[in-house]
């Protein structure tokens, strides 16, 4: 066990810091349409022009610049907007920064396997923990070009890095990218370009606090009433007082309406977001807030209990119910997703079965869910896994990052907490211990289920394990089976049993013989025997 690494201590995910539903603006007159449409024009050159000044800025940003930009933006719309817009570019430009900063780190990792592989023997054999040298000296010379291309990246993105230099896209680089593949993606040049400029729009507004409804740009009535306080340069398209323009259509959201009902009828902040969905042609109203920090539950009651581990994998999570002594409860249960086709599509399954999932925890009455704290980002690099082409999709694929916000999002509000565990081994000794001991001519055990267990077992404090090892054959209470789990602090736990006698351990016996007569044998014999053995001294000589 020397090698096995130093797991991380599982610990209770803090809950969702904030709420967003949404719901369509049907019904729209051609005029609302066209402001609209003008609205989202006019404030989304001016967001591109604010994003160019900051990344100009770069590194020598600061609250001088900031005012200089937000004055400028006022002149031409209002100064919540010119607000709104000015917090808009600075979030982006930082998810910008952060995005470089990973990509760094991914290059490095490059960097460092093939340097390892690179330096070892042609056809060398790896090990688990490091992979081998390549198989062809045709492979090994296409690395190591490949080293002198990741090196080169590698420096440019250190010296924009240092720079304070990032690379922004305003409708994303997907889609702009998609300008080059039209045929591929099923568009035309009109579509595309249609979507492009529906991306690049800008029709939102931060909350505020003690304002009316919670909002003075975009207001949004308890009746649904929508109405947008319009830039100055567009005033004259107003059809309400102060420069407002009130849309015909009215709102009703149907998921967290009452909720937001409260906030806004005491005036508490909502944010709102309004935009175009070329594919379908409608629009849509997003309404976000805050929620207040939640503290969470202490681990030890989230234990109490039991707990619910659950495996994630490329199609189904594998979920075992556990009580809050370590024990299965049960029958594994699974549950499918298929994370094919479009986004939607993926983002719905992955909905459905993680509401599958709640629902049955609330039925067992388990307090909390134990998944894996995963992150691939390591081990999604084809320096790492080489050939392994399906491996590395398969492991791409798994959606960690959403799955962990989805999950603790949509187990908050039925009263669930989640607790992360070290991944490390759970695969490997949950098939170890759990597998072959559980599978009866009804119930059929994968590895997958097992390590369920083995991740359940982790949440609850418990070693995976199932039970000490049975002490050998030259031990006195010849290898007898121990049916009592070892707890988590019991010193000794792995060691052997005392022998069954009839005084305390460590002292003689009384009179140095044997209190309680052997049993009889129940082997059947021919005959009995009636030699007699006697136990001679060491010294006798015969």
């Amino acid at each position: 066990m020397g090698g096995v690494r130093k797991l991380a201590v599982p610990f209770v995910v803090p809950g969702p810091c904030g709420v967003a539903v949404r719901d369509r603006l049907g019904h729209l007159t051609a005029r609302d349409e066209m402001v609209l449409r003008a609205v989202g024009e006019h404030q989304g050159a001016l967001a591109s022009r604010d994003l160019k000044a900051r990344c100009a800025d770069g590194l020598e940003h600061s609250a001088d610049t900031w005012a200089a930009r937000k004055r400028e933006l006022t002149v031409l719309s209002s100064s919540r907007i010119a607000g709104a817009i000015t917090k808009a570019t600075h979030d982006q430009w930082a998810l910008a920064r952060r995005c470089q900063a990973a990509h760094i780190q991914t290059l490095e990792t490059g960097i460092k396997m093939l340097r390892h592989r690179l330096s070892l023997s042609i056809g060398e054999k790896g090990t688990k923990r490091a992979a081998g040298g390549y198989r062809l000296k045709s492979e090994w010379f296409r690395k190591s070009r490949r080293l002198v291309m990741l090196e080169a990246r590698h420096t440019a993105a250190v010296a924009e890095w240092q720079a304070g230099r990032v690379r922004v896209v305003r409708g994303g680089r997907r889609l702009l990218n998609t300008r080059h593949h039209l045929a591929q993606a099923g568009l035309t040049e009109g579509q595309w370009r249609q979507r492009w400029e529906a991306e690049r729009w800008f029709i939102a507004a931060d909350g505020e606090s003690g304002k009316r409804f919670g909002n003075e740009t975009i207001r949004v009535t308890p009746n649904g009433e929508v109405s947008i306080k319009l830039p100055a340069p567009l005033a004259h398209l107003a059809n309400a007082g102060h420069g407002r323009y009130t849309l015909t259509t009215r709102i009703a959201f149907a998921h967290r309406g009452a909720e937001w009902a409260d906030r806004i009828g005491a005036n508490r902040a909502v944010a709102y977001r309004i935009h175009l969905d070329t594919r379908r042609g409608r629009w849509y109203l997003t309404a976000s807030w805050q929620r207040p920090v939640v503290q969470t539950i202490p681990l030890a009651t989230a234990r109490a209990r039991g707990m619910i581990g659950v495996d994630t994998n490329a199609d189904h999570f594998a979920a075992y119910h556990l009580d809050s002594h370590g024990n299965p409860i049960g029958d594994p249960h699974r549950f499918g997703f298929d994370l094919s086709g479009t986004a939607g599509h993926r983002d719905a399954q992955l909905r459905h079965a993680l509401t599958r999932l709640i629902h049955w925890a609330r039925r067992v009455g388990v307090a909390a869910i134990g998944i894996e704290d995963l992150d691939f980002t390591t081990e999604k690099t084809r320096e790492k896994h080489g050939r392994r082409k399906r491996f590395r999709q398969l492991i791409s694929g798994i959606p960690t990052g959403k799955l962990k916000a989805r999950l603790v999002s949509m187990a908050a509000e039925h009263g669930l907490s989640i607790v992360a565990v070290d991944p490390a081994y759970t695969t490997l000794w949950g098939a170890q211990h759990w597998q072959k001991p559980l599978v009866t001519p009804r119930r059929t055990m994968s590895r997958h289920d097992a390590a369920g267990i083995a991740i359940g077992r982790r949440a609850l404090g418990h070693p995976i394990r199932r039970r000490t090892a049975p002490p050998p054959h030259d031990r006195s209470d010849r290898a007898g089976h121990r049916t009592a789990q070892a707890g988590p602090g019991d010193r000794g736990r792995e060691g052997t049993r005392p022998p069954t006698t009839d005084r305390p351990p460590g002292e003689p016996s009384p009179n140095g013989t044997r209190t309680r007569e052997p049993s009889a044998s129940n082997t059947v014999r021919d005959a009995p025997s009636t030699q007699q053995w006697d136990q001679d001294s060491l010294t006798h000589t015969g």
